[in-house]
């Protein structure tokens, strides 16, 4: 688990007055929240606010405090997230899409879509193609990021208001509201800055393994696509072709397996109620603050002040979380290396680099580490994906497909240590059920036709002899009522 979600963490100690958005230097027209530059200390979005601004600025500072302070929109200030990640993609350069590139995608995607045919038996997730630009990229996937960051700063707000005594809420109040306030221009400021940096690496709308774009959307970015094939010494349209394999691949799992997006976000929510506050930091931290004095304040939010406990549930949801991210991945890469090693040349190539940009940090790891506190471990991802292998084998493509029918089906963190022993153990499983299945039908048979027998009268049961009459009763009377 990340040390400190949310951008509750330590402060970086960055003064030079070079840097973006650092020093003492006036407003920038590039950041009208007067946060410094969006590639500066996300840590300390409040710095441009309090000591580094000049004192022509300060009422313009005041009226941008208290517009994040007045923010209502709920506990993340999203309008400052969105400002924030396209301030970071300005300045990273966010070229706009040609009619050539877009036409190069829907291409690659056309051809991925027949080669995913013969790998799997989930049939086209994909109704639309799009080629975004980086800008596009964070507003098309931005209500998602929302739906899943969300619930968490929902969780971390609301424990401080449990854990602290009534008569402390009524006395503390103009401050935890002022706090509240600037949390969510923290959370704000974060996920703005994440996002911003996660837009200059993500090559499609799935790399994190989560269902963040539109439904059906089969999207690649073709200016980190390129920057994704450099050094690689390939051709540029194997690159593009092996991706959108993947993207298409992401899309037919999440559009035809419906409980998978409430399974993975549910995980996430089961996170967020586990959310547990430590009060005595909170009260120790809270003697400390002057609430006259903006730079206590910062310095409180940058250490932490509102670090999560871990918790057992923590622990059992991120482990769910994990287990089902590593099965999507391994499953999207045992049927695209299915599809493209025959065809492709460079597959195995692409398929290691792939691997091996997650087990680095790759935009996956570093967004779940900041965002949620969850951290992708790469073995995961291959067991997962030996395990699927291993399952189309024993089963076929049909077989190892039908898994995703239920989750109650899906291999668990401990079959991943052993995919080979979950293989053979379903199948022995799987005949003893149908045993068991042909034995009950037996049995119902049997059952239904003693029912349509027809039933003798009592006269006749007295004419079978004293087997056929009621115990404690006579023939002639019948059964006893």
């Amino acid at each position: 688990m990340a040390d400190f979600p949310f951008g509750f963490g330590k402060p970086s100690g960055d003064d030079d007055p070079d840097r973006p958005g650092g020093g003492s230097g006036g407003s920038n027209p590039n950041d009208p929240f007067g946060f410094g530059a969006a590639g500066g200390d996300p840590n300390n979005p409040f710095g441009a606010l309090f000591g580094q601004m000049n004192q022509a600025d300060l009422g313009a500072a005041f009226q941008q405090l208290g517009k994040l302070l007045s923010y209502e929109g709920g506990p993340v200030n999203w309008d400052l997230a969105r400002d924030i990640a396209r301030q970071t993609v300005a300045q990273q350069g966010d070229a706009s899409i040609g009619a050539v590139e877009r036409s190069g995608v829907e291409e690659a995607v056309r051809l991925a879509e027949l080669w995913l045919d013969e790998a799997t038996s989930l049939p086209s997730g994909v109704s639309t193609t799009a080629a975004w630009s980086r800008s596009e990229w964070i507003e098309a996937t931005l209500p998602q990021w929302r739906a899943l960051v969300e619930p968490l700063a929902t969780r971390v707000v609301a424990a401080m208001g449990e854990m602290m005594p009534d008569e402390m809420q009524s006395m503390a109040g103009p401050l935890l509201g002022m706090m509240r306030g600037m949390g969510g221009a923290m959370f704000g400021a974060q996920v703005g800055q994440a996002l911003g940096a996660l837009a200059g690496e993500v090559v499609g709308s799935t790399d994190v393994g989560l269902p963040i774009g539109p439904a059906g959307k089969a999207a690649l970015l073709p200016a980190n696509l390129t920057a994704f094939g450099e050094g690689l010494s390939l051709p540029q349209e194997e690159v593009r072709l092996y991706l959108a394999l993947r993207e298409a691949a992401h899309q037919r799992l999440f559009v035809h397996v419906p409980w998978l997006r409430q399974h993975l976000f549910g995980a996430v929510e089961a996170y967020a109620r586990g959310i547990k506050v430590d009060m005595s930091r909170l009260e120790e931290a809270a003697g400390r603050i002057d609430p006259s004095n903006p730079e206590a304040l910062q310095e409180a939010f940058s250490q932490g002040l509102f670090e999560p406990e871990e918790t057992p549930e923590q622990k059992t949801a991120l482990s769910r979380l994990e287990t089902a991210l590593a099965l999507v991945e391994g499953w999207v890469d045992a049927v695209v290396h299915s599809a493209a090693a025959p065809r492709l040349p460079s597959a195995g190539a692409l398929r290691e680099t792939l691997r091996r940009r997650r087990a680095t940090g790759g935009p996956a790891e570093q967004t779940f580490a900041t965002l949620v506190g969850l951290e992708l471990r790469p073995r995961r991802l291959r067991d997962a994906a030996r395990l699927w292998a291993s399952l189309a084998d024993a089963r076929g493509v049909d077989g190892r497909d039908a898994v995703w029918q239920h989750p109650d089906l899906l291999p668990t963190a401990a079959d991943l240590d052993d995919p080979d022993g979950f293989v053979h153990h379903a199948e022995l499983d799987l005949s003893g059920l149908d045993a068991e299945l042909d034995a009950d039908l037996d049995s119902l048979e049997a059952k239904n036709e003693a029912k349509d027998e027809p039933k003798a009268d009592d006269g006749e049961r007295g004419a079978n002899g004293d087997d056929d009459k009621p115990k404690g009763g006579d023939g002639d009377k019948g059964p006893a009522a």
